[in-house]
């Protein structure tokens, strides 16, 4: 057998050794054929792949980003909107070229979704879940998150001391879109006073209250984590710029904000990351030999698993306010925004 392998979307800790997974376990248990396609779904249309063997795949385990190259573009998308049937065929008659009998596709909700279209237009699809933002329905983790985590919350360690010098209130905002999984493990994890999620929203008057209360009882600081999509008015977009300017002006305290952005996504993936990658290339491989497609792999508790790409497509994996991590936050004292 031959298979492809691309990375899709925005890039995380854990995609290399992802590919390292798959293609190590083709190569050295099943003996089959393993081609990487370069710059996602662009490179299939463009038939632009490189082949990957021992030499290729050696050094990937602790390497960030992805040897592939990632992108954005969404040609299916596009293609299909636009009604591009002979592109379509293009990428159908690619795959078919260059003999593959499955496309592994590592990415996020987009990849996930796009990986079956590909998989209606007659071709054989595995889909491996990858985002720092945890967000992918059907799986309880990706690889990336946890590095991402370790990332925020070293960042938050490193507040403590500065804010607690100067009596400040530090806000830091965390990625993870709509998805507020980075800032909730973080934030608890580093001792966040104030945790704010997209999903739960914030009242910035119970904000200062909770923030003067701390104040009166002896607490000359306060770290606030915020999720970079949280609404703020009903309008997203800068919430830790925005939220530093209402707390300042709320409590007379002195307030810093800090952005932390794509450092979480860059460098070295955490070892649970690579081990986790590893786990999920594997499994993927052993599907594909047992001619399972159409699937995604998928984090199911302590067991790897798969479900049909269909039930995945479209779909995001939101926190809930009764997730045990906010419950058991709220009995310590953590302010949830609301």
């Amino acid at each position: 057998m031959k298979l492809g392998i691309l990375s899709s979307g925005g890039d995380c800790p854990g995609i290399n050794a992802t590919i390292r997974g798959v293609g190590k376990t083709a190569l050295n248990h099943f003996g089959m054929e393993v081609v990487g396609i370069r710059y996602g779904f662009q490179g299939l249309l463009n038939r632009d792949y490189m082949p990957l063997g021992d030499k290729e795949l050696s050094g990937l385990l602790n390497l960030g980003g992805t040897i592939l190259g990632t992108s954005r573009e969404k040609p299916f998308r596009q293609m299909l909107e636009s009604g591009d049937s002979g592109k379509l065929q293009a990428v159908v008659g690619n795959y078919r070229d260059l003999g593959l009998d499955c496309l592994v596709c590592i990415g996020g909700n987009g990849t996930q979704k796009t990986a079956y279209q590909v998989f209606k237009l007659g071709l054989n699809v595995i889909g491996i879940p990858k985002t720092i933002d945890n967000d992918v329905f059907g799986t309880d983790f990706t690889f990336g998150f946890n590095s991402a985590v370790h990332i925020a919350t070293e960042a938050i360690d490193r507040l403590h001391s500065t804010a607690s010098s100067h009596n400040r209130v530090m806000v830091i905002e965390l990625m993870g879109h709509r998805a507020g999984w980075i800032t909730l493990y973080a934030g608890m994890a580093g001792g966040a006073d104030v945790i704010l999620l997209p999903e739960l929203g914030c009242d910035v008057d119970k904000v200062n209250e909770t923030i003067l209360k701390r104040a009166k009882k002896g607490k000359s600081y306060s770290i606030v984590a915020v999720g970079e999509g949280l609404k703020l008015n009903g309008t997203e977009g800068n919430p830790a710029s925005r939220l530093s300017k209402l707390i300042c002006k709320g409590t007379e305290i002195e307030t810093r904000e800090i952005i932390l952005g794509h450092v979480q996504r860059g460098g070295n993936p955490s070892a649970h990351d690579r081990n986790l990658a590893t786990r999920l290339g594997g499994y993927a491989t052993e599907m594909i030999s047992k001619h399972q497609f159409g699937r995604m792999v998928a984090v199911v508790g302590s067991q790897i698993t798969s479900l049909p790409l269909e039930e995945v497509a479209g779909k995001t994996k939101l926190v809930t306010p009764d997730n045990d991590l906010i419950l058991q936050g709220k009995r310590l004292g953590v302010f949830f925004g609301i």
